[in-house]
Order: C-alpha cells, then structure tokens, then sequence
C-alpha cells in the first residue's frame, strides 16, 4: 500500500447520528481512498457509534483503522492513540459530529504542497447555531499568530504536516476536558515554517448538535478556569512577553475568561465565585499587560480589575446589577468618562481609575443604565406639528455634548445592531433636529427633545447620541411599561395620522402618514376597478 497523502483522526464518544455524516463525508473525499487514510477511535461510547464504525471499517477496509478503548473523559487521550497510527504526510482532526466538504482535504493538501505551508486552515462554519469566528477567511493568503485573527481560531481542525508534529512531538494534554486542543494547534503554529488559509471553499461544517451535549458546553467554571490555566502557561512558555504574546492572549481575555465572568457566575456558591475570581485575578496580573488592558472594553475591564484585587462581592454585584438593569451610570469628567461600576474609587478596593475608564472602544451592550423613555406626546402651534420627547438618560457630570439627533438615511452596521455602539465619524452623524434642553438629576440627565414634523408621508428612528470623551455613541431608549401617545389627526387640508413606537433597537420611531379611505367594501373595490381601467 502506497503512503496517504493525509490521514484524517476521528475521536469518537456518543455521536449517533451525526457520525454516520461525518463518515460519508470522510469516504467521499474527491481526493480519493488511494490517498487517504482514517483512524477513528472509539473512546468508549455506550451508543452504537462503535458499531458504525466497525462498518465504515467492513466497507473501507482500506481506508479505515478503528481502535476501540475505554472511555478517557475526553478528546485528548484517542486523539493521541490515532496519532501513533497515523502514516500520512498530513494528519486532519475533525469532530465526529462535524463533517467536510467533499474536496477539502484534496485543496487544503494541494495548498500545502503548492505554498510548502506546515499549517492550512480551510474555511469553518457553523451549522445548527454553532458559532464559528469568520474573521481569518478574508482571502487566500498567509497568517501567523501575531499579524491575523488565527489566535481566535485554534481549534485542531485543521491540516498539519506530520513530520512537523513528530520533530516537535506535539500531542494533546490528557488531563484536560476542554481545551485541549490548544496547547498543540498554538505550538504547532509557533513552530511552522508557514500558515497558509483557504477562504474561497467551505471546507469544514461545525455542527451544534441539537441537546447542545458537545463537551465545549458541558464543562464547568472549575474545569474551565484549570484549562485555561493550562493553555496559558504553556503558550507563556513558548512566546516571550510582548506584542505577539498579547495578540494570543487577547482571544483567551477576550473569550475563556470572559465567560468565566457572565451572568451565571452570580448564581454560583460563594466557594466557587471565590476560586473561580482568585484564578482569574492571578492570569490578569500574570498576563494583562497595559496593553490588553487598555485594548480591552471597560466592561470586560473592570470585571478583570476586580477580580485581581480579590473584590469578589463588587466583582458579583457588577455583574448581577449590569444582567438586570444594562451597564452603570456614566460619569464625564472633562476629556475623561468613566463607568460607575461597583469598586469605582473605593479605597478598600484599590483599583486605579484607568480600569473604569472609557477608552473609545466600541461599546458591547448599553451604554448607560436607567436611559428610559420619561413620555412622548404632541405639541400643535397652528399648522405646525412637534413630537416632544422626554428622556431620563444614565449619565452624570458635564453633559453639554449630549444631543438627540433624528437618523436620515441608513446607518453604519456598526451601528445599526441592538445596544450601545460607537459610530465611526464626523460624518456617520445623524443630522440634529429640534431642540434640546436639559436638566439633572440625582443619578440622570433629564433631556426634552422637541422634532418638528412635516405633513409628509414618513418613519423616522429617533436615536438618543452622547459623546463620550470625543467619541460619538448611541443609546437605546428603553420604553418597557411606558404607554406611547395615541395616533391622532393632524391637519385640516390634508388630514394625516401621526404615531410614535417604541422598537427592539431601542429607537423611538415617529410615524407621520395621510388620513386614507377604509381598503374594504364595494365602494373600495369598485374604485380601484376603475383607476386600473383607466390605467390600461
């Protein structure tokens, strides 16, 4: 038997039905049997993904290996055995609930050849809800750990060149349930020669499965904060510290940890939240250089800041209080805007300001809690028309540069999602209409808005902006529980309806149309017969 040009390794642990896809995917690889070699292992499944495999293997002798074996408690373990198998020029992981498109492995082989590339990642995505970051896929080209968005994409599905996992000796950790797959695809690509990406064909489909018992999403904040640990040190001692180092660490700050420190952490014992605020307290002053931190938003921001001061009842409340109301009152001093979260200034917490500080960084979620919708009604001076609008907004100090600007025409993407989001420039800027007054309050800026509305057929978003530090930001408008004017009659010559919504882009959207006949009944009907006769 001549040697494969690729041996693909297939961990399996109960994934019937999807594993039978993933088989088919593998047999109908247009790079042909003659080139490809699978070595599946069963990591002791007690459904019948065992079996399946012993038929793939009944029907494709020549291609299949399966190894059957007690079960590990994960991926790792036959990872490894398959490896010590493996004979390929190439070796391929892919999950057994996962599966290929049908020339895959014969273009991610044809572009290592082609580019004599150590590392190809073909182009990933996610089906069923499962998500997969598509930022690396913008073109064919070449990547490396620090100059891309590889650190964000490093799971081992990926193609390597196995003499490059022999020198090196590259495996899986064992004892680790989640993760493990890190370790190695980071040091596999410290250690290549060249990172090549295929971005113009689909070659991998991530399935979600539909219980959502992929083990990414049965691990709990113990075992996930130990793996992350082990991830980090291990890179830690592969790249020095610097700017590559901070391009790795950023996707573990940015997305590991971060989820240690969600919405769910709240509910955990008082034990855990400890262990779990103490591991990543010591990650950040290990590995938060100044430059992640700055980098990073302040809401990620402070939850780190407090963690490494130990400050587990603020770093709870923080959390707790930004799940049920949206982020803290923003406080403008100057040129400088700070978010109040729990620890802000606190001597017994020690955190600098800087942690609390905006930064200009695009904003994930509100921008300030309590921004609400006081009331809305009309104001009529003869003909004219004035929809006036009042708003309790989150925000404290110098609040001169808050406006309500009226949106004309479409908005960035950026800005155009739920949530507060930083726009990209002067001239993003809605236009200003009306006028503005405001007022404070003890914990709000208190804003009237009064927008003129012409007797025209239109729907306009009313957006609330503040500029924050010299960058621009949105506001949702929150409406829950507050009851929106009527429609009502306007005008005399041409009578129009006038409206006002609350939308789920926390918008106010004002609605101005003409007073029109009742679509229904004959006498309806027989107009529009007769205005498409005359028509023709």
């Amino acid at each position: 038997m001549t040697r494969p040009d690729v041996t693909v390794v297939v961990a399996v642990y109960n994934t019937m039905p999807y594993l039978t896809e993933c088989l088919n995917s593998l047999v109908g690889q247009s790079i042909g049997h003659d080139r490809l070699q699978v070595v599946a292992v069963d990591d002791g499944s007690t459904d019948d993904s065992g079996a399946e495999l012993d038929r793939f293997a009944q029907l494709y002798p020549d291609v299949f290996t399966v190894v059957h074996q007690p079960n590990s408690g994960g991926p790792a373990a036959p990872s490894n055995r398959a490896l010590d198998l493996a004979t390929g020029r190439f070796v391929y992981f892919i999950g057994s609930d996962d599966h290929l498109g049908e020339e895959a492995l014969e273009r991610m082989v044809a572009c290592a050849d082609a580019n004599e590339s150590d590392v190809v990642i073909g182009k990933m995505v996610g089906t069923n809800g499962r998500y997969v970051h598509q930022k690396l896929y913008t073109g064919n080209r070449d990547v490396t750990l620090d100059d891309s968005e590889l650190p964000f994409t490093l799971a081992n599905t990926k193609l390597f060149r196995r003499e490059l996992v022999e020198k090196y000796g590259l495996r899986f950790p064992e004892d680790m349930p989640v993760g493990s797959d890190q370790p190695f695809t980071i040091e596999a690509c410290v250690r290549a020669r060249k990172i090549s990406v295929i971005s113009d064909y689909t070659c991998y489909y991530a399935v979600k499965r539909g219980d959502a018992s992929n083990i990414t999403y049965r691990a709990n904040h113990l075992a996930r904060l130990r793996c992350v640990q082990r991830i980090m040190e291990h890179t830690a001692a592969l790249i020095p510290a610097g700017p590559r180092r901070d391009a790795v660490f950023k996707r573990h700050f940015d997305w590991e940890l971060t989820k240690l420190l969600q919405k769910d952490f709240p509910a955990l014992d008082a034990d855990t939240r400890r262990q779990v605020c103490d591991g990543v307290g010591a990650l950040v002053d290990a590995y938060f250089t100044d430059g992640l931190r700055d980098g990073t938003g302040v809401k990620r921001r402070v939850r780190f800041g407090l963690a490494r001061s130990g400050a587990v009842e603020q770093l709870t409340r923080a959390i707790a209080e930004e799940t049920a109301h949206g982020a803290p009152p923003f406080l403008l001093e100057g040129d400088r805007a700070f978010a109040v979260y729990p620890g802000f200034r606190d001597p017994a917490v020690g955190l600098d300001d800087r942690w609390y500080e905006v930064l200009g960084e695009t904003v994930a979620g509100r921008l300030s809690a309590g921004t609400r919708l006081e009331s809305a009604d009309w104001e009529q001076h003869g003909t004219e028309l004035s929809a006036v609008v009042n708003l309790r907004v989150g925000i404290t100090g110098d609040t001169s540069s808050a406006v309500v600007a009226l949106a004309q025409g479409a908005m960035p993407q950026s800005a155009d999602k739920p949530g507060a989001r930083k726009l990209p420039g002067d001239a993003a800027r809605p236009k200003r209409v009306g006028t503005l007054t405001t007022g404070a309050a003890e914990d709000a800026t208190l804003l009237t808005a009064r927008i003129p509305l012409a007797p025209t057929r239109s729907k306009r978003g009313v957006r609330l902006y503040v500029d924050v530090a010299g960058s621009t930001y949105e506001i949702p408008v929150r409406t829950e529980g507050q009851p929106m004017p009527l429609a009502r009659r306007w005008g005399s010559d041409a009578p129009h309806r006038v409206a006002a919504n609350g939308n789920t882009k926390g918008r106010l959207v004002i609605t101005t149309a003409p007073l029109r006949e009742p679509k229904s009944g004959v006498g309806a009907r027989l107009r529009r017969t007769l205005s498409r006769s005359k028509r023709k």
